[in-house]
């Protein structure tokens, strides 16, 4: 069954109106699509771009070849979206672009290698999965961004941790926190190395037998006497996972929701990639939404009268654009008033011919009248008067004049007679067929010796097929007892 449709009074009714919370309206939301003909591992990388971003991201998110930038800055005031992370593809590398909404700036990252999240997993000896995973939003973490002090670093970092929502130390639920995202710069190359962690916590300071015990897994019990002697001899136990780094232990200034992660105790912090990888390196900084100056370029350097000319020429466009736009609107409100102005003149044309045609018709009225063309009626009751010298009748000439000439009954008492139902059906008689199909044929002058099987039958004094006198109504109950032979059959045989 379909879904109900909500009604009028349930669609005006702001308290049905499901508000968000302003902690989740002024957390930045992004949408992460692709421009253009990128292929599948692309595709399949906006996907795994998306995972990193939830849970403030379009995760269904569909963009059409037909769909502008401008149909989506249209629509992101009202889904409180703030960065758009486009995706796009050209015969030397594939690129990234991260553009804050609605005025800028855009950042372009090209990316030099990149690997999809399924391949990182693949990888794995053992893959991580929580349920909380991807309810939460993830730390971002920012390595080696200190070796430069420039305006471009300082802006790239704010962009960096603008896409993700901002953590108060203070306050942060340990709970919630799932995942990680990694920037790291490296001053050489001037690339920078994207990953995606999940974290993970374990309880220090107890044996391995211990640690199976708390987390609910059964032990193999076959080579012990009992429990204890499990607990003494865990150097038994498999060496697969090697120690805890030292450096990762931790004390809990909360209680985890991890078997033995209790407030106050030691734990280990262990990580474990999600993916994807990518390398990317920064090419380009630019003013407003795709579309303003060049603030930074990599590989391109202008002098400074260049850039001014550079400006002059963009000013120019805008200006143009703006006179175009300007003409567009005054051509529209012109063609509206020729418009209306060509409605009134056709309506007052409409109305003048109107106008001649009813004095045409005037004129002609009195012209017949002038000339006898048109006489009066008679008055029935006035000739009556004068030629018979005698008062009419009231009933003869006061009858109103007759919408229709079609003839009708007089009013009289005479009702005609309703035919009586017998409640019987009526009998369906086969002598009138015979008739017909029999005339024509057999005597001259068309008529035929047999006239049906009834009048046969009452000619020559043969009973009826059912029984009874003939001419009666046959009984299908019982036969009558007589001969078995007619006069007519005796007469064959003679």
């Amino acid at each position: 069954m379909g879904r109900k449709k909500k009604g009028r009074c349930t669609k005006n009714n702001k308290q049905a109106v499901d508000l968000e919370p302003e902690i989740l309206t002024r957390a930045p939301h992004s949408f992460v699509f692709h421009r253009g003909v990128v292929g599948r591992y692309i595709s399949a990388l906006v996907k795994d771009f998306r995972k990193i971003m939830e849970p403030f991201t379009a995760a269904q998110l569909k963009v059409r070849k037909k769909n502008s930038i401008k149909d989506l800055v249209s629509v992101s005031g009202v889904l409180h979206v703030s960065h758009f992370v486009m995706f796009t593809n050209s015969d030397l590398a594939p690129y990234l672009r991260i553009a804050k909404v609605p005025r800028g700036p855009t950042l372009t990252f090209k990316i030099h290698n990149y690997i999809l999240a399924k391949d990182v997993a693949s990888s794995l000896k053992k893959q991580f999965d929580h349920p909380r995973l991807f309810l939460s939003s993830p730390l971002v973490i920012l390595n080696g961004f200190n070796a430069e002090d420039t305006e471009v670093f300082k802006l790239m970092i704010a962009t960096l941790q603008g896409m993700f929502p901002n953590i108060n130390v203070a306050k942060v639920d340990l709970n919630n926190v799932k995942r990680c995202v990694l920037f790291n710069y490296d001053p050489e190359s001037k690339n920078i190395e994207l990953r995606h962690y999940g974290i993970n916590i374990k309880p220090t300071g107890v044996g391995r037998s211990v640690k199976k015990l708390v987390s609910n897994k059964v032990p193999n019990l076959a080579r012990f006497e009992d429990i204890s002697d499990f607990i003494q001899r865990g150097d038994l136990l498999s060496e697969s996972e090697g120690e805890d780094d030292p450096g990762s232990h931790v004390e809990l200034p909360q209680a985890i929701h991890t078997k033995g992660a209790l407030r106050g105790n030691k734990s280990a912090i262990r990580v474990m990639e999600l993916g994807p990888r990518m390398t990317l390196q920064l090419i380009k900084i630019e003013e407003g939404l795709l579309d303003g100056e060049v603030m930074y370029h990599e590989f391109v350097h202008k002098t400074e009268e260049e850039k001014e000319e550079i400006r002059k020429r963009r000013e120019e466009r805008r200006k143009l654009k703006l006179k175009r736009k300007q003409q567009q609107t005054e051509n529209v409100k012109k063609k509206a008033e020729a418009k209306e102005e060509l409605k009134q003149k056709s309506l007052e044309g409409i109305a003048k011919k109107k106008a001649q045609i009813e004095l045409e018709s005037d004129k002609l009225m009195k012209e017949a009248a002038a000339s006898g063309a048109i006489q009066e009626e008679d008055d029935d009751a006035e000739w009556f008067r004068k030629e018979v010298g005698q008062e009419p009748d009231r009933e003869l000439f006061d009858q109103p004049v007759k919408s229709s000439l079609k003839r009708k009954r007089e009013e009289t008492n005479f009702k005609p007679y309703k035919k009586i139902s017998t409640g019987s059906k009526k009998r369906v008689s086969f002598a009138k067929d015979d008739d017909s199909r029999d005339k024509g044929r057999g005597k001259p002058g068309g008529k035929s010796g047999f006239q049906g099987k009834r009048k046969f039958n009452d000619k020559f004094g043969g009973k009826p097929k059912f029984g009874g006198k003939s001419g009666s109504k046959p009984s299908f109950k019982t036969k009558p007892a007589g001969k078995k032979g007619s006069k007519f059959k005796q007469n064959r045989r003679k």
